[in-house]
């Protein structure tokens, strides 16, 4: 059920301004279920936030203010037990500038970085970005979980490897790491003397109570001193083009690496991102817990529908908005050579999977309201029985 003050059912035309997502498919009579941001109206609490400082009139160059911080730091705790000093902060325009950096400051060019694929594309080209080489590892599907391959991740780890990068609820497979799983991955790190940089901007979206989110860098106080965490309010609380993030750099030596990193590149943080940040760190969590109940709904359509198409599967995503599907066996039975294309065709926009590094998958977004969805599922089931 949709919480009676947040309308999750409301369809918003977003056809009528500017936007990514829908003006891909300007003019056509296709549903855009592509990339990640969601067809929700932001919370009321950020809007009237949003409201009030436009009210003022006068944008000038501002910094983190303390409520600001306060809130964040609040938040961290309330959310995943995790007391961060507010010296580690450190206010990026986003999360790929964030990991961009990372690369930058890890070894030298030709070092190695290392990363689980299927990934959030950015994730594969971020290294060569800096002169860094990317060196990849195959996650697993065991037992209806993709996995980590613990072999094939000493494998691929060479003495030129200086950073790992980490996804964290992980994007595409939508998977919430068991503490065994981090601990594994901070030993690792420890043992091969990886910096860690894990992107964890949708950890606000973990849909399985029983699998809380850990941030890596709250194991202990020697992860944390190798580990960069970016987080940022954008996916939670859908307000991602207001380009707020912050990274939480513990280690004193490492944070001052990342901001001489940043000098003269990277822009200051939009102020209006910075009022919504506050509003929905402080004020925000009604909302999440009403649109986690919505996306659980959506999830459970999308593993029904999903499961009663031939040729195609998927797992149960425990966190983020995003279904990962197999479409292998409907391309081998049908001869088609790319999925996401076939299913364009049927009036439904997914992301590829051979940009996270999978062709013969596709990613499904589920962050709309249900008549999209609905209407979304029965024209790739429409297709597929064509």
């Amino acid at each position: 059920m949709t919480d009676a003050a947040f309308d999750f059912d409301r369809l918003i035309d977003r056809r009528s301004l500017p936007s990514e997502k829908w003006g891909r498919y300007a003019g056509r009579d296709v549903l855009p279920l592509w990339v990640a941001d969601m067809d929700f109206a932001a919370p009321p609490a950020v809007l009237d936030a949003l409201h009030r400082r436009i009210d003022h009139g006068v944008f000038g160059y501002t910094d983190a203010w303390p409520s600001l911080i306060d809130a964040v730091v609040e938040g961290l705790q309330r959310d995943h037990g995790w007391t961060i000093d507010p010296d580690w902060l450190v206010w990026l325009p986003g999360v790929v500038a964030g990991f961009n950096l990372a690369c930058a400051i890890a070894g030298e060019p030709g070092d190695g970085v290392l990363t689980a694929t299927p990934v959030y594309p950015p994730f594969l080209t971020a290294p060569a970005n800096t002169g860094r080489v990317l060196q990849r590892v195959e996650m697993v599907l065991r037992d209806g979980r993709w996995q980590w391959d613990w072999d094939a991740l000493e494998a691929a780890c060479t003495p030129s490897t200086r950073l790992l990068l980490l996804c964290s609820p992980h994007n595409p497979v939508g998977r919430v790491f068991d503490a065994d799983e981090l601990q594994r991955l901070a030993d690792f790190a420890a043992r091969h003397d990886l910096l860690v940089c894990s992107d964890e901007i949708h950890c606000g979206l973990v849909l399985d109570a029983d699998r809380p989110q850990r941030p890596l860098a709250a194991l202990d106080e020697a992860t944390a001193r190798r580990t960069i965490t970016l987080m940022a309010p954008s996916k939670t609380w859908n307000i991602p083009a207001l380009y707020c993030a912050f990274a939480i750099i513990p280690d004193p030596a490492l944070r001052r690496r990342y901001r001489h990193a940043m000098r003269g590149v990277v822009p200051h943080v939009n102020v209006l991102g910075m009022v919504a940040a506050e509003a929905a760190y402080r004020d925000g969590d009604p909302w999440r817990q009403a649109l986690l109940a919505y996306l659980r709904g959506n999830r459970e359509r999308v593993l029904e529908a999903v499961a009663a198409m031939p040729g195609l599967a998927t797992t149960r995503p425990e966190a983020t908005y995003l279904a990962w599907i197999d479409c292998r066996s409907m391309m081998a039975a049908r001869g088609i050579a790319n999925p996401a294309a076939f299913f364009e065709a049927a009036g439904v926009g997914l992301s590829d999977g051979a940009a996270f590094g999978a062709p013969g998958f596709v990613r499904l977004n589920f962050g709309c309201p249900r008549a999209t969805l609905d209407e979304a599922l029965a024209r790739m089931a429409r297709a597929l029985a064509e």
